[in-house]
Parts: structure tokens; C-alpha cells; sequence
């Protein structure tokens, strides 16, 4: 793992971490709460992703550095908890920044065992999104994936866009921070716009 892909991996970590620690801070709960709630909300698209792809121990097994950065992560977003008081817009922010980044990496991580490019699309898309479904399940949100939101698509954008650009000539990190920017910026002008997915749902 070149030292750039283990950076881009270590900020969707500590983006997660921090995203868990505001949901469990909004709901109340202890400091053994919040510490699981980040936990599960940093690794677990990470961990499915890993299982699905026969990638066993999982990544955060085998290298502690993700404990880590999880516990500081958590230790500091709980002591800066009056600096990020706007919990909704912290919340949606690092949140965001987290399946921008996991997306780039899930899909990665596909073409590293040579899954098929659409393959590799749903790799990052769930590898980006599971952590959120499961911190929200936990603490009794539907999660964000199956409401209206621009989530998962802002992923499949992404990853879409990550193999477009490898036919440019471009340097391999630059993909990188461009397909992680458009999950990010797609995510970002939905909100900002209220564009959502078409309900099935009729009044």
C-alpha cells in the first residue's frame, strides 16, 4: 500500500471516527457508547469490504494503527465536543468527507484483487456506506442510505468517475483526490440544493 493510499485510508478513518462520536453524543450516550459507535461507524464498510473479497484477518485486526487513530480521534472529538456544538452540519460534513474518501479506497481495493470495474463500483459504494448503516442502526436512525438523500448515488458518481479518469494520462493519485471530490461535491450540492431520489411512496 503506497504511502498516499494509507493517508487517503487513515482520514476516511479518523472522518468516520469523528462522525460516530456526534451521532453518539446527540443521543446521550456514555463514554463506552461513544467509543463503540465510532468504532463501528470507522470500520465497518471497511470490514465488510474485506470480507467480501476474502481479505481475512480484516485490515483493522491485522494493523493496530486503526485502534489507534480511532481512540484519539474519539478522545478528541468528545474534548472538542463545545467547538463542533452545530452537530447537524459536523455531522454532515465529516460524514461526507468519510464516503468520499472510503469510496475511492473500496474501489481500489477491488481492482487490487481484479474485480470487473462495476465490481469494483459496488465494492467502494458499500465500502463507504455500511459504517453509516450501522452506526444508524444502533442508534435507532433509519439510516441514511434508505432515505431520499443523495448517498449512495454520490458513490456510484464517484466510482464512475474514478475509471474515467484512469484513461486520462493522470497521475494515479491525482484519481484519487478527484473521484474522492466528486462523491464529496455530489453530496455536498444535493444538500445544498435539495435534490433528492424520486419517492415511490404516493400521498
Amino acid at each position: 500500500m503506497s504511502n498516499f493510499f494509507q493517508i487517503i485510508d487513515i482520514l476516511g478513518t479518523i472522518a468516520f471516527a469523528i462522525s460516530g462520536v456526534l451521532v453518539a453524543l446527540h443521543k446521550r450516550m456514555d463514554v463506552f457508547g461513544v467509543l463503540i459507535i465510532a468504532f463501528v461507524t470507522a470500520v465497518g464498510g471497511g470490514t465488510l469490504r474485506d470480507i467480501i473479497i476474502g481479505q481475512t484477518p480484516v485490515f483493522w485486526l491485522v494493523n493496530m494503527n486503526y485502534m489507534y487513530i480511532i481512540i484519539i480521534s474519539t478522545v478528541v472529538a468528545i474534548t472538542f465536543r463545545k467547538k463542533l456544538d452545530y452537530l447537524r452540519t459536523s455531522l454532515f460534513l465529516f460524514d461526507t468527507i468519510g464516503i468520499g474518501l472510503y469510496t475511492v479506497i473500496g474501489v481500489e481495493k477491488g481492482l487490487s484483487v481484479g474485480l470487473h470495474p462495476l465490481s469494483c463500483i459496488a465494492l467502494g459504494t458499500m465500502s463507504a456506506c455500511f459504517g453509516g448503516v450501522i452506526r444508524d442502526i444502533l442508534c435507532n436512525e433509519i439510516p441514511v442510505i434508505f432515505r431520499k438523500e443523495i448517498y449512495a448515488t454520490a458513490c456510484i458518481l464517484g466510482g464512475l468517475s474514478y475509471f474515467l479518469l484512469r484513461q486520462l494520462p493522470l497521475e494515479n493519485n491525482f484519481v484519487f483526490v478527484i473521484a474522492g471530490a466528486i462523491v464529496i461535491t455530489v453530496r455536498l450540492i444535493a444538500v445544498k440544493f435539495n435534490i433528492s431520489l424520486p419517492s415511490l411512496y404516493k400521498d
